[in-house]
């Protein structure tokens, strides 16, 4: 891969999440300089380039020139107009060595349901493409992405995809496509269930006698120390603690914590929840239906891009491994 002062990163989309990666990207010490976005909205833009100092454009052709990194931030209907820029704008990365040929930039998408095939199929030939899934803290830098790419692609492809990961916070190379759809459900869709248990327990607690702000601010503030307890246990790794050994410790037989946690279990809290995750996974595979692309390549497509033809193909160990954190 080209060092890192040389990339050229074009954003196709300037919503909130392309917004938290530039801003993970400049805490990465990525100059401004070496980001375009190609966004629509005229109040966007100026946020954008008033927030960041990143230049920003309505025509995606411009934000994509000279890019070695596209990162493809638009709703799944939106990806099929967004991609159709790469064939207009001749973007190209340089090669290493005199008279090489220029090589395509590296297409990451972020759009939730988009298969590596329908992505291959709306993007010119030989384009490498990784999928991501960040979530809602990159915005603080304390995300987490999860990675896939096809067997066959490019270690330079890895190496970008590895760069936004770190952007976002942290980030885990999966096994196979379809894990993605998980990801989703899991930790991109994740915040919003903390938040709304942060929400249910203030207003039951406002039910029981306190004052509104007093409320949000106890299951704010305990549902952030949760948090940080609940990172020191990723942190440390498999096997050093597990978030069943934090709530255990929290949790005094015969207590109140453990009064509370046997009206949820007796509730159905377990099925609740797992009932919610095959909601939004499913949703996340619906998600690529609707977009204007195929699900599966055409057999006279198979070397369109570098997806193989219809298939989430498993990745096998790559020198980083299954579940690889950055």
């Amino acid at each position: 891969m080209q060092a890192q002062g040389t990339e050229r990163i074009a954003f196709l989309g300037g919503g909130h999440m392309a917004r938290a990666l530039i801003g993970g990207l400049l805490r990465e010490r990525i100059a401004p300089a070496q980001i375009r976005v190609g966004e629509p909205r005229a109040e966007a833009r100026e946020a954008l380039a008033g927030e960041l100092g990143v230049e920003v454009s309505p025509d995606n052709r411009h934000a994509l020139a000279g890019a070695t990194l596209v990162v493809l931030a638009v709703k799944p209907q939106d990806a099929t107009c967004a991609l159709q820029a790469l064939y207009a704008s001749g973007s190209a990365a340089p090669s290493a060595g005199a008279g090489a040929a220029a090589q395509p930039p590296v297409l990451l998408s972020i759009a939730a349901g988009l298969t590596i095939a329908q992505l291959a199929r709306a993007s010119p030939p030989g384009t490498p493409i990784v999928r991501a899934m960040p979530n809602r803290p990159a915005l603080l830098g304390a995300g987490i992405t999860g990675l896939y790419v096809p067997p066959q692609t490019p270690p330079r492809a890895r190496a970008l995809a590895e760069l936004i990961g770190r952007a976002a916070g942290r980030a885990v190379w999966l096994r196979t496509e379809d894990e993605l759809d998980v990801v989703t459900a899991l930790s991109g869709s994740g915040p919003a269930y903390f938040f709304l248990l942060a929400e249910r327990l203030a207003r039951a607690a406002q039910a029981l006698g306190l004052p509104a702000d007093t409320a949000e601010l106890l299951a704010a503030e305990t549902l952030y120390g949760a948090g940080v307890l609940a990172h020191q246990v990723a942190a440390a790794g498999p096997g050093a603690a597990s978030l069943a050994q934090e709530r255990r410790a929290v949790t005094s037989r015969g207590g109140t914590t453990a009064a509370a946690l046997q009206v949820l279990e007796e509730g159905g809290f377990d099925a609740l929840i797992a009932r919610a995750l095959q909601a939004a996974a499913a949703r996340a595979a619906q998600l690529a239906t609707g977009t204007g692309i195929p699900a599966a390549a055409a057999p006279e497509d198979a070397g369109h891009g570098s997806a193989p033809s219809g298939t989430r193909e498993a990745t096998p160990a790559s020198v980083y491994g299954p579940g690889h954190r950055l």
